[in-house]
């Protein structure tokens, strides 16, 4: 064995596994095998692509709200997305989901959340309450209206969707929110904010997402990442809300931030003593943004290719930004914000595949680190005199076998000495 890196340290487990026969007694001095079956980290990627996959429908059959892929081309994605990531966000802005008031696209997102389960795939969503993408006819309704009527969306997402998603981005980019003037007329939601505050307005995602969904675990997300971010969060925490985890984002369309900047977010974050999920995350396989550029929404282009030069690029830097991610302790899950080129935001080519659906290097790097060099391949093993024998591997979810049965087990931190009855 190489010695342990700083990264093996942070992830890697260690325990005693005790392997019984159905009767009860150890299964002793046998040859056995141990594999990996699951990660337990959150590698995540977006699930809208899968929408119309999963509703079983047909190539333009209906329009694509959540920005998806078509069926077709979904299938062909299928494979390559399950073999590297666990987890999925899926898409609950509201001015797509519920267009008309009354008239939620909830059953869809149901099955497709479902399509995932099935697949072993735990499911995000995101977000509960944004001001961008606000639905339009809620501007007809007065502040204390609107309260009423978000108080009501979260609660009837979160219970509605409670045991197939049990994660959601609570409340999506408030530092902004009360300012944010990017509409010709504002959206109810900054108004909103702007009328009670950022710190109510976080109080009443959590609180209502609480109530209905006590098992949930609810991330307060943002993409400025700035001082006025950490304020928010010390606000948040010194008004006694209940934050799990907080969300950062980090869309590097002008460029890989390197290690420094990106260990010095994680440190401001770290000290508030709760887990940080990476939410959304992308680097680019073409040419970069111009760093003039200060709101990436700003770079408007016709055209924005993927180049062999810049996919190498990127293949380099999702190595170095994973394993300085993955090396943070206080880092429980990651999601690349999509995994293929077509439809990508802003056009980017971001995808860890190309639009024509073949895998960029980047893809062929990020699956060598989740299924290869931090996966535990199965492993001969052998028990001792007392049916014992020492594991070591990346926290996650693990089967052992042999002769005359197997079993699953999860090799956690918290768990040194796990037993299984082989079946």
């Amino acid at each position: 064995m190489t010695p342990a890196t700083s990264l093996d340290a942070v992830r890697s487990v260690e325990a005693t596994l005790t392997v019984r026969r159905a009767d009860g007694s150890p299964c002793a001095d046998s040859d056995v095998t141990v594999e990996q079956v699951r990660h337990g980290f959150g590698f995540g990627n977006i699930g809208f692509d899968f929408v119309g996959l999963a509703n079983e429908e047909q190539d333009g059959a209906r329009e694509n709200v959540f920005g998806g892929a078509e069926p077709e081309a979904a299938q062909r994605l299928e494979e390559l997305w399950l073999d590297v990531f666990n987890t999925a966000t899926l898409p609950f802005y509201w001015a797509g989901f519920e267009p008309e008031q009354g008239r939620p696209d909830t059953r869809r997102l149901q099955v497709t959340a479902e399509w995932f389960r099935d697949r072993g795939v735990t499911v995000k969503g995101h977000p509960l309450v944004w001001h961008t993408l606000a639905p339009d006819w809620l501007r007809a309704y007065s502040d204390e209206d609107v309260e009423q009527i978000v108080r009501a969306r979260v609660r009837r997402e979160a219970a509605g969707m409670a045991g197939l998603i049990d994660t959601w981005d609570a409340i999506n980019e408030v530092v902004i929110m009360p300012v944010f003037a990017n509409e010709p007329e504002q959206n109810a939601i900054t108004r909103l904010c702007r009328s009670i505050g950022r710190i109510p307005t976080v109080r009443l995602a959590f609180e209502e997402a609480r109530a209905a969904n006590p098992a949930a675990t609810l991330v307060l997300n943002d993409f400025n990442l700035s001082t006025a971010y950490e304020c928010l969060v010390e606000g948040v925490l010194e008004a006694g809300v209940q934050v799990d985890a907080i969300g950062l984002q980090s869309h590097m369309h002008q460029g890989y931030w390197g290690e420094e900047r990106t260990l010095e977010v994680l440190e401001r974050f770290a000290r508030y003593g709760l887990p940080l999920h990476w939410t959304e995350t992308t680097l680019v396989s073409g040419d970069l943004m111009p760093p003039e550029i200060v709101d990436l929404n700003d770079h408007q282009v016709p055209e924005w290719p993927s180049t062999p030069e810049g996919e190498a690029r990127q293949a380099d830097d999702v190595v170095r930004h994973y394993r300085t991610l993955l090396g943070h302790p206080a880092v429980e899950a990651v999601t690349y914000w999509g995994i293929t080129d077509r439809g990508a935001w802003l056009g980017a080519p971001a995808g860890l595949v190309r639009a024509d659906g073949t895998p960029k290097p980047a893809y062929d790097a990020l699956r060598g680190l989740v299924k290869e060099e931090w996966w535990l391949a199965p492993t001969p093993m052998r028990t001792d005199g007392e049916g014992r024998v020492r594991v070591r591997g990346w926290a996650g979810d693990y089967s052992v076998s042999v002769a005359g049965g197997s079993a699953t087990w999860a090799l956690r931190h918290d768990a040194p000495t796990p037993e299984v009855v082989l079946a």
